[in-house]
């Protein structure tokens, strides 16, 4: 129970960092990722105002004093200055194009990694885009359309943006990592101290339960022994009948304790084998046919043949047990009972009954939930079968859930 605890505390506190993670680093990377991508477009926009003011290319001091004269844009917190010295670094080429789309003049002075037939190529392809502005390869583009009607295509070389976006992404993935790493050895560090208290609380009820389950069993007995040996004398009486039928609840309650806080321990010692589960349904479907009957109850059976598992021959009888008693404890007079078994990957057992009222499923499986708010004792139960039946199911490692079907219908499924 403590390493299961331990499992579940470990699991969602990772979740926990996992998505903190994956939130804040997501976060700055696309921060990153955006605010270079306006910077780049802040500084292409800036250099293609310049390079539209005429058709032919301009000298070095025409470009600097329109340059100067030009707004510098709103500059935000994670935004650099847009100033002479980023210009006079930027990596860029322009293409002019003509009226009829062909290139008329490339200026390439302003980069060596492109030659002519590839900044015409490239300038073809931005302006087939249909786009005034956009991307293509490691180049950012705009296009400038001069009044007197001719087209100029400015790149601006942005790999080594790319590369840096791509840098931080990379070394900020191996910092998650290595936090995440850091953070899973912290959390199993301090798992059990911090599960602790809940385990400590766990342990005295589960000895509670057992205690008081022993020291119930002798005045049981004794009791009992008083009540055979007054009928012996005064004989049998509707008041020594209802004495004997709650002590033989009583009993049965205290030994349903007692398995569950072994179940809970895992101390109830399993022998596992290869048990014939299509026999095992049958057989004790065929024990309940009688009480079902007795209730007016229509039973179904569709039970495959040689469906079997690994398991304990006792727990696999009393999960059986425990799900066909309490079908038929809560199933009302007229109803019905279905029970279907088959084989697939695992042995799947369904078994469904009509409830009078809808159940909460999400409770069903509680120790001591009762559907009845008013817990009478009617129907003879505890509240704790289930509970049992999930334990059973827990430590053969298959798994049990209940759901509603329609407003009058509640089933079981088994996998094992």
């Amino acid at each position: 129970m403590i390493r299961t605890l331990q499992r579940k505390f470990t699991v969602t506190a990772m979740i926990a960092v996992t998505v903190l993670l994956a939130v804040l680093l997501g976060v700055i990377n696309v921060v990153n990722a955006v605010t270079q991508t306006a910077e780049n477009d802040r500084l292409l926009q800036s250099l293609a105002m310049l390079e539209g003011f005429g058709p032919a290319p301009m000298l070095d001091g025409q470009f600097d004093e329109q340059f100067d004269a030009l707004p510098r844009g709103r500059r935000g917190f994670m935004q650099e200055p847009l100033t002479e010295d980023r210009r006079m670094a930027a990596l860029y080429f322009t293409v002019r194009l003509d009226e009829s789309g062909a290139v008329q003049s490339t200026d390439l002075r302003r980069i060596a990694s492109v030659d002519e037939e590839e900044a015409a190529a490239l300038a073809l392809r931005a302006v087939e885009s249909g786009k005034g502005y956009g991307r293509l390869d490691d180049y950012r583009f705009q296009i400038v359309e001069p009044a007197d009607g001719c087209r100029t295509v400015i790149f601006l070389d942005v790999s080594s943006q790319r590369h840096n976006v791509l840098r931080v992404a990379a070394l900020s993935a191996l910092a998650g990592l290595f936090a995440w790493c850091a953070m899973l050895v912290l959390v199993m560090a301090l798992s059990r101290r911090a599960i602790r208290p809940i385990a400590e609380n766990m342990e005295r009820q589960r000895q509670f339960v057992t205690d008081a389950g022993h020291e119930l069993k002798t005045p049981l007995a004794i009791i009992q022994a008083n009540l055979d040996a007054m009928e012996l004398t005064g004989g049998e009486n509707k008041y020594s009948r209802n004495i004997r039928s709650q002590a033989v609840r009583l009993g049965t309650l205290t030994q349903n304790l007692l398995t569950l806080a072994r179940l809970d321990e895992n101390s109830v010692p399993l022998k596992p084998e290869t048990v014939d589960l299509s026999a095992l349904a049958a057989e004790q479907l065929e024990m309940f046919r009688a009480p079902a009957e007795l209730k007016g109850l229509r039973v179904e059976s569709e039970i495959a043949p040689g469906v079997s598992a690994q398991a304990d021959r006792v727990q696999m009888t009393q999960l059986f047990s425990t799900l066909l008693d309490n079908a038929v404890k809560y199933c009302p007079e007229g109803g019905t009972l279905a029970l279907s078994l088959r084989q697939g990957d695992k042995a799947v057992l369904r078994l469904s009954n009509t409830v009078s009222a809808p159940v909460d499923t999400d409770r069903i499986f509680d120790r001591f939930y009762r559907a009845d708010s008013s817990r009478n004792q009617k129907n003879g139960g505890f509240g704790i079968g289930l509970s049992a039946a999930q334990a059973i199911v827990s430590l053969h490692k298959g798994s049990i859930s209940a759901q509603m079907e329609g407003e009058d219908t509640l089933v079981f499924t088994v996998e094992l």
